[in-house]
């Protein structure tokens, strides 16, 4: 089973909210995204969105330029279908983020909980800085959340990799500025507990 035939079978077989991952509010994420200081215009994008309830804060709190990436559409559907008439506020794109196009320039704000930690490959996260190098404006903000380095060593099955911050941020390179780090506790909706580490940077 490739990668797109794992994760719409987790999306077709499991509830959004059974999802080891699943946040009812992503509020380390928003915080950071509010640390950012910018307008609600601002381009963002959720990579590996899926059914993540993150951009529904947003659109409530009146982002306009938001874009949602996912390889599942099962996941993607999901999320369309909760937000509702909303839906049309959001740019919703299927693809794998190692060979995505996206434009020159195009986010201020490239934001990613639990994607870059299945990236097991170095050729695959060699691919993924890639296109935040070309798809981030210059100044414009990274928030990357990853499985910390006493977290879990697989998630859904598949195996994953596990960072301190500094390691983390060494992955990216010095292009980008790391401006602060956290650590978080995330409680599962079964009981347990997955150690996070959050990375906030600038592009420069």
């Amino acid at each position: 089973m490739d990668n797109k035939q794992h994760w719409e079978q987790v999306y077709t077989t499991k509830a959004s909210d059974s999802v080891s991952w699943f946040q009812e509010h992503a509020d380390q994420s928003l915080r950071l995204i509010h640390n950012t200081r910018l307008g609600k215009d601002a381009a963002i994008i959720d990579v590996g969105g899926g059914t993540s309830r993150l951009v529904d804060d947003l659109v409530a709190e009146g982002y306009t330029d938001l874009t949602v990436f996912d390889l599942s559409s099962t996941a993607l559907a999901v999320a369309r279908q909760r937000l509702g008439k909303h839906a049309d506020i959001v740019h919703w794109i299927e693809g794998d983020i190692t060979r995505a196009k996206f434009p020159m320039n195009r986010f201020v704000i490239w934001h990613d909980r639990a994607v870059f930690h299945f990236l097991t490959d170095p050729a695959d996260r060699h691919a993924y800085v890639e296109r935040v190098l070309s798809s981030v404006r210059p100044g414009g903000h990274v928030i990357v959340a990853t499985f910390a380095e006493d977290g879990p060593e697989k998630c859904s099955g598949l195996p994953v990799m596990r960072y301190q911050p500094e390691a983390l941020h060494a992955v990216f390179g010095d292009t980008f500025q790391l401006i602060e780090h956290e650590k978080e506790a995330h409680h599962t909706p079964f009981g347990t507990v997955q150690q996070f580490v959050y990375c906030y940077c600038r592009k420069r």
